[in-house]
């Protein structure tokens, strides 16, 4: 299972140096990697259906609790065909869309990646495996998305994809360590076990409340939609992988993997019933307003989404088995309806549905599997679209959650869908051809064979529901705590409520696509809201944190290194002396200290007559020496107190600071322009002050036990296990090695800045400019 995964990774590693075999007319090959990874999973079906569930765990970091656990059961099954299965076709119509494409073996790259992050994501048994995998999708997406890299907008469009899911990653993560708190362990199948004690928690709202942050932004539920129709700036390919069948239904597996873990209590029903309505209704609306088939099918399908969310708050068995077919109907007629988009626009260099018409006598198939998709999509029999819309029906009419909205919300949804799907599905093949549109080319096969494909699919599984029921959709059910004994999909359910539903909802969707036509009066008529719209009001959030950080910046980062000195110390004096303050217990006991000598009291005052000179002097070499007598004077307390290596230490850094000090000043004008009077008042009294805090802070150490447990340890494993006799040695490398290191890495990359300020070389206009301004940058460049 961990090959299967590692091989879409390792795929698009390959291609860096053999990407060039993929370019010409032998690409098609690359969709041999999907191919062959969705025979793999089809190869367990039939053990997954008699109720066996697969794992695999490879240690990885086992003192965190944190191994490579894979789990293969209904759920994960589903999802891994389709990552596969859709994915294969989506490799092999890539091959023609972008024949000939400079880039086409880096998009190959991309899309292998993410296929690898997809089903690491819908296998891990274990939180943070899950994580990285669900972060590794939103990168290689970024990729994907702003393919087209010299479109200023796929640009915008894939930072605003990354920026929302990457918010939601970091919300992920925040649930899964919160999760580990209560129960103990990052292991999924073992949180199932302790379901009771997690909703039994106090911090089990907060948990849940992280959860939904991270599927709402990845499943692009309101008010966090606004990320998926910009994605459509992507490559026709990457819509129909990542927007219809793979990507945005991650948040919907993430619900539905842990809804027997934090499921049925009235925090998780009733937020995802709502969410999931207002998301559903909201993006259906705006269907109504859009011209691009794209955007059509962007917002169709966050109405889509929108109802998978609303199905699993429902809770019930039959909400499970409506949400387990709809993933199916959804993922089949969805990813026709945008291959069928990329072959129009392909074809014919234009998405506009207003400008698109009679295409069925140019491109036949292609005019059939788009037909076939939107009757799905619409539910009419005999179509598997039906049973789900059917399902769908029937779940909301027998939950016990405010039926009567509930039943009003889904069925208008419904219609506006069916209203979507034909016109992005039927519209551009029926009527008359456009003159503009004479001489456009049928496309090859390569292209229109997959879309008819899907669309047979929906087809087919709607006449012989059976060829899904046992495989697929029943180890759904189970995967998500519901018995599914009892299922049984047919296509007719009788003649009741629910079929009467399906009729109004057919016959109203019918009637309103031939009364309400697509227009850039309807699009300018959504557009007077956009005010108001989530985009735009989390713009406005943007635009005020921004110029909040710039504020922030330009008043704590100003360039001045005194100023970062004086506001990091005044936050330490402010936070330990408020703690001293507040502590009862901070006592210091005077009869522990030793004596003082005569040699401390001589050095001592030594010590702060070269700290008031440095402070009072003019000169800056005169500065740079009375701060060597400073560090001359810690040398002798570090010798008076036994600690001659110290001594040594300070006495041959302090000379060569010095040394440094005079060289760098050497050039620099002799005497110093000291600040204002209050500047100095107000330096002196904060380190006075802090000064005074760590004074005490010595002493109360002082007068602490001393503990010797630490030193013997170190004393006897030194040389025992670090080979080294010298303990302060082996201490900083060996037992704090890392510490060490991470110090060693400062100094480098501080020797690298060093080095490239000593190497530029400013233009005569650039010195000019920052003379004027007293080498200050100006606002907006800092």
């Amino acid at each position: 299972m961990l090959t299967a995964i590692l091989t879409g990774f390792i795929f698009s590693i390959l291609l860096v140096f053999v990407g060039k075999f993929f370019k010409g007319k032998l690409s098609i090959l690359a969709s041999i990697v999907p191919l062959g990874l969705f025979l793999y999973f089809f190869q367990f079906i039939a053990p997954i259906a008699d109720g066996e569930v697969i794992t695999r765990s490879f240690q990885w970091i086992p003192s965190f609790g944190v191994d490579l656990g894979f789990k293969l059961d209904g759920l994960s099954l589903l999802f891994s065909l389709m990552i596969t299965g859709i994915g294969f076709l989506v490799f092999a119509y890539t091959s023609s869309y972008l024949k000939g494409h400079e880039y086409l073996d880096r998009f190959y790259g991309y899309l292998a990646a993410f296929m690898g992050a997809m089903l690491g994501l819908v296998l891990s048994d274990n939180m943070i495996t899950l994580f990285v995998f669900w972060e590794l999708t939103s990168i290689s997406s970024f990729f994907l998305i702003g393919f087209n890299n010299t479109n200023p907008a796929s640009r915008k469009s894939a930072m605003t994809a990354l920026g929302i899911t990457g918010i939601g990653g970091l919300l992920l993560l925040s649930s899964a360590l919160l999760l580990n708190n209560i129960t103990g362990t990052y292991s999924i199948s073992e949180m199932l076990s302790m379901s009771e004690a997690i909703r039994g928690n106090e911090f089990y709202a907060v948990a849940v409340l992280l959860l939904f942050g991270a599927a709402f932004t990845k499943s692009a539920q309101f008010p966090f939609h606004f990320w998926l129709p910009g994605a459509m700036k992507a490559p026709t390919p990457v819509s129909t992988y990542l927007h219809s069948a793979t990507m945005v239904k991650a948040g919907i597996y993430l619900l539905m993997r842990f809804t027997p873990i934090l499921g049925g209590e009235n925090i998780w029903n009733y937020t995802l019933i709502i969410v999931g309505g207002i998301t559903m209704l909201y993006s259906a609306i705006h269907t109504l307003f859009r011209t691009d088939l794209k955007g059509i099918l962007a917002y169709s399908t966050i109405s889509a989404l929108g109802i998978l969310v609303f199905l699993i708050g429902l809770g019930t068995e039959e909400a499970f088995l409506a949400a387990a077919v709809f993933i199916i109907v959804h993922a089949l007629y969805k990813a026709t309806l945008f291959l069928v988009t990329g072959i129009i626009d392909h074809q014919t260099h234009t998405r506009d549905v207003t400008r698109l018409a009679g295409l069925n006598k140019i491109m036949l198939p292609v005019g059939i599997a788009g037909i076939l998709a939107a009757i799905s999509s619409a539910g009419i029999p005999p179509t598997i679209g039906f049973i789900g819309k059917e399902l769908t029906y029937e779940a909301t009419y027998h939950s016990e959650t405010i039926i009567i909205i509930s039943m009003i919300a889904i069925v208008l949804t419904k219609i506006l869908l069916l209203y979507a799907g034909f016109v992005a599905g039927i519209k551009p093949f029926t009527g008359k051809l456009p003159e503009e549109h004479k001489n456009v080319k049928a496309p090859g096969p390569i292209m229109w064979i997959p879309p008819v494909f899907l669309a047979t699919l929906g087809l087919v599984f709607g006449i012989a529901p059976f060829l899904i029921e046992g495989a697929l959709i029943k180890p759904v059910v189970t995967a998500l705590g519901g018995d599914a004994s009892e299922i049984h999909l047919s296509l007719w359910h009788g003649f009741n409520l629910i079929f009467i539903l399906s009729l109004i909802t057919i016959g109203v969707g019918t009637t309103l696509y031939f009364i309400i036509k697509p227009s850039e009066k309807l699009v300018a008529a959504a557009a007077r809201y956009n005010k108001i719209s989530p985009e735009n009001i989390l713009n406005l959030i943007n635009k005020g944190f921004v110029q909040f950080s710039n504020f922030w910046t330009n008043f704590f980062q100003n360039g001045y290194l005194r100023n970062y000195i004086s506001i990091i110390i005044l936050f330490m004096v402010v936070l330990v002396g408020y703690i001293m303050i507040g502590n009862t217990r901070f006592v210091i006991d005077y009869n522990s200290l030793s004596k003082i000598t005569v040699y401390e009291i001589t050095t001592t005052l030594i010590l702060i007559a070269g700290i008031f000179y440095t402070v009072f002097t003019e000169s800056r070499l005169a500065a740079v020496a009375a701060m060597g007598v400073v560090g001359l004077s810690i040398c002798l307390i570090f010798v008076f107190y036994s600690a001659p290596d110290l001594a040594m230490t300070q006495f041959s850094i302090d000379t060569l600071t010095v040394i440094l000090f005079v060289l760098v000043l050497y050039k620099l004008p002799k005497y110093l322009k000291l600040s204002d009077y209050k500047t100095r008042v107000r330096d002196g009294v904060l380190s006075s002050v802090f000064g005074l805090i760590i004074t005490v802070l010595a002493l109360e150490v002082l007068s602490e036990p001393v503990s010797k447990q630490v030193g013997e340890f170190y004393a006897a494993n030194s040389y025992v296990e670090a080979h080294g006799k010298n303990v302060v040695n082996v201490i900083l490398v060996d037992f704090r090695g890392a510490d060490t290191l991470i110090e060693v890495s400062v100094l480098s990359i501080a020797a690298v800045g060093v080095f490239g300020l000593m190497k530029l070389r400013l233009k005569m206009r650039d010195r000019k400019r920052y003379a004027d301004t007293s080498l200050k940058p100006e606002k907006k460049e800092q």
